[in-house]
């Protein structure tokens, strides 16, 4: 297995685990703490700072998927490089070395 899918597996889980999150939180600022009427008071073990979990989770997931996304194409590129240079050795080993051609004389 390569690096490139490595990354290519990590930037597909990071992506999901997004999508979660932001699925979860309520575009008008209630979120999941508001289902679990966490008004005003501080309910079920914290529920009052569920809104904090998640915005810095979203954050933290897009910065990880970023970095993710710029190292892969890092060693996307590290990996191409290292193709070419082997099969270009590769034709160079089994090429035949170029000969000169024997030029005749003409017979008069």
């Amino acid at each position: 297995m390569s690096t490139f899918t490595v990354f290519l597996i990590l930037i597909v889980l990071v992506a999901f685990l997004l999508v979660v999150v932001i699925m979860v939180q309520n575009p008008k600022g209630g979120g999941l703490s508001s289902s679990f009427g966490g008004g005003g008071t501080q309910q079920l073990g914290g529920v009052q700072k569920t809104t904090d979990f998640l915005d810095k989770s979203t954050w933290t997931l897009a910065t990880l998927l970023l970095v993710l996304i710029l190292v892969s194409n890092i060693s996307l590129f590290q990996n191409m490089g290292a193709t070419q240079s082997r099969s270009i050795d590769a034709v160079e080993r089994t090429s035949p070395l170029p000969t000169t051609p024997v030029q005749q004389t003409p017979v008069e």
